[in-house]
């Protein structure tokens, strides 16, 4: 046996109603409705809106162009500071190098001092033993000169006698020193 709910039998109506009648957004006899409820909630989208994100988002806005323009400020600090830190750089390399500069070319001047000063030591020694080498190579020549006219002497006189003559050594010694002067 089949028994029906009339709950059921209502439901069944109402679906095969509103199949009849098609959307009901697209009914015309509830516009009116819709368009109440449409401006109930774009006034509420529209009051959330600005009272709750908007604000939040605002302060969101400022607080980032805020921290970006203190960064922007930091930053434009920072970049005077590294030109004022370059600009210090150069003047201290600068003055280091003045100053390098002038080191060494007073380094250069102590050392042509000690240079001069040690050239004319050693040709105050040069000059010196020049002196002394000359006086002994005077004397040498001086001693030479008497070595070879004694030699001379002795050698006439051993040729006089060779020869056999008479040895006379007056002379032989005026002979000997007039060919050693070259006069002879």
């Amino acid at each position: 046996m089949t028994t029906t709910n009339p709950e059921v039998v209502q439901g069944a109506e109402d679906v095969a109603h509103a199949v009849e009648a098609g959307m009901p957004q697209l009914d015309f006899s509830t516009f009116p409705n819709q368009i109440f409820w449409l401006v109930v909630t774009l006034v509420v989208i529209y009051l959330v809106l600005t009272r709750v994100a908007l604000p939040r988002i605002g302060s969101i806005l400022a607080e980032r162009k805020g921290v970006i323009t203190n960064d922007l400020a930091a930053a434009e600090e920072l970049k005077q500071k590294a030109v004022d830190a370059e600009r210090a750089y150069n003047e201290a390399l600068a003055k280091a190098r003045t100053e390098a500069a002038k080191i060494v070319a007073q380094a250069k001047a102590e050392i042509q001092a000690d240079l001069n000063a040690a050239t004319a030591e050693a040709d105050v020694a040069i000059q010196a033993k020049a002196k002394e080498s000359e006086g002994r190579i005077a004397e040498i020549r001086d001693g030479a000169a008497d070595a070879v006219t004694a030699v001379a002497r002795d050698t006439a006189r051993e040729l006089v006698v060779a020869l056999g003559g008479q040895v006379d050594a007056r002379s032989i010694a005026g002979a000997v020193n007039a060919r050693v002067r070259g006069k002879a």
